[in-house]
């Protein structure tokens, strides 16, 4: 049986990582986050821009994401620092955390007397837990505890034919070995309704595939009009990418050829295993928000034109498409997906991905780790600010 190594969960989840987080209910403790960390450089802060201003779908959508992500399975304890008048609710972030079985604690900075204090306050709490989480012990678990997100980013014309298909070839052997795999980026799904739809285990997930991308679809068209057919950033263009269609169909490989088992919302943790299709936005930030909220433990990210960017709890592991733009970005690349244009084949070079994911999961750094390619975590959003 495959296995990997990992800490257990109170809830039954698997950690790769053991990290001791630093969230703030709203972007206005960012600074009393950041104070803390500069302290205490082992604890990894998940800074954001939200939090606040916010009603509606917005409101219950970042709230979710929000508390999900304190419970991603990465995070051993964490510390929420609330500021006391803010929409998004530190206490139920706290407190979901607290029922998934992290260690957890929450300061509130009016309450604590202003920003000082409380960087002061928190500095303890997490040099604590710090302390607490090197008691634990990593130990081998199934793959059926894996969960993998899956992202794609500044794609060129070889990306569909590189590094998403042997990214593909992993996750099959994830999915059959009982593990799951998410695939997001609804809007880079647009024109592969039909395929996405046979693959599904069911009608009704049939039916809520080709909802999501119809709902997608009939946005942006309402957005850009007469440039919906294209909708694709300019880099991708760079990259030799004309349309929407082209580029979703070298997007949805990277899913290999399981069967789809379920669809679930942004920021939500699947109910099962498999193979399972997240509604997300294409915009990469956003998007491995969602995937960390809904509890992948590690993303596989390829890029044709080059991005470095990483995450904060979750290791993220960066396939390039070409050898050239791997060579001119190779502080920031993890795999040489161009190597199958020169003689190398996809199914060795699938093999590879797969041994470097569990390389990756068993604790080796990623390039985006060594980096600090933490970036700021975008959530998604639906509506407009009030």
């Amino acid at each position: 049986m495959e296995t990997f190594w990992g800490y257990e969960r109170a809830d039954g989840l698997v950690g790769i990582r053991n990290h001791v987080a630093v969230i703030p209910s709203v972007s206005c403790a960012n600074g009393v986050v950041e104070a803390i960390a500069r302290e205490v450089p082992q604890v990894v802060p998940l800074y954001h821009s939200n939090g606040c201003g916010r009603g509606g779908k917005d409101l219950l959508g970042h709230s979710k994401a929000l508390q999900n992500l304190c419970k991603n399975p990465n995070i051993a304890a964490v510390l929420v620092v609330g500021l006391g008048c803010e929409v998004v609710n530190a206490e139920g972030m706290a407190m979901v955390s607290a029922f998934a079985g992290r260690s957890v604690e929450r300061i509130m900075i009016q309450e604590e007397g202003g920003s000082q204090k409380s960087a002061a306050k928190g500095v303890k709490i997490v040099k604590k837990f710090i302390e607490d989480t090197k008691k634990l012990k990593a130990r081998p678990f199934p793959l059926e505890k894996l969960v993998v997100g899956l992202e794609c980013g500044g794609s060129d014309a070889f990306s569909g034919i590189t590094a998403n298909p042997a990214v593909g070839m992993a996750a099959d052997w994830i999915v059959d070995n009982g593990g799951t795999v998410l695939l997001t980026e609804t809007t880079e799904m647009i024109g592969t309704s039909h395929i996405l739809e046979r693959r599904a285990i069911n009608r009704a997930v049939a039916g809520k595939i080709a909802e999501i991308i119809e709902h997608t679809t009939k946005k942006t068209e309402k957005v850009l009009g007469p440039l919906a057919k294209i909708a694709i950033a300019p880099g991708n263009m760079d990259g030799g990418m004309s349309c929407i269609r082209e580029k979703s169909l070298g997007c949805i490989v990277k899913a290999g050829s399981r069967q789809i088992s379920e669809v679930i919302d942004y920021a939500e943790a699947p109910k099962g295993t498999g193979l399972v299709i997240m509604d997300g936005p294409g915009y990469d930030t956003e998007s491995m928000t969602g995937l960390a909220a809904a509890g992948a433990q590690v993303i596989i990210f390829t890029t044709g034109m080059g991005n470095p960017i990483g995450f904060p709890i979750v290791p993220v592991i960066k396939v390039a498409s070409t050898s050239k733009m791997f060579r001119e970005m190779e502080d920031d690349m993890d795999v040489n997906a161009g190597e199958i244009l020169e003689g190398r084949t996809l199914q060795d070079l699938g093999t590879y991905v797969r041994d470097r994911m569990i390389k990756v999961i068993n604790g080796e750094n990623t390039k985006a780790e060594m980096n600090r390619q933490n970036g700021i975590i975008c959530i998604y959003t639906q509506t407009t600010s009030f």
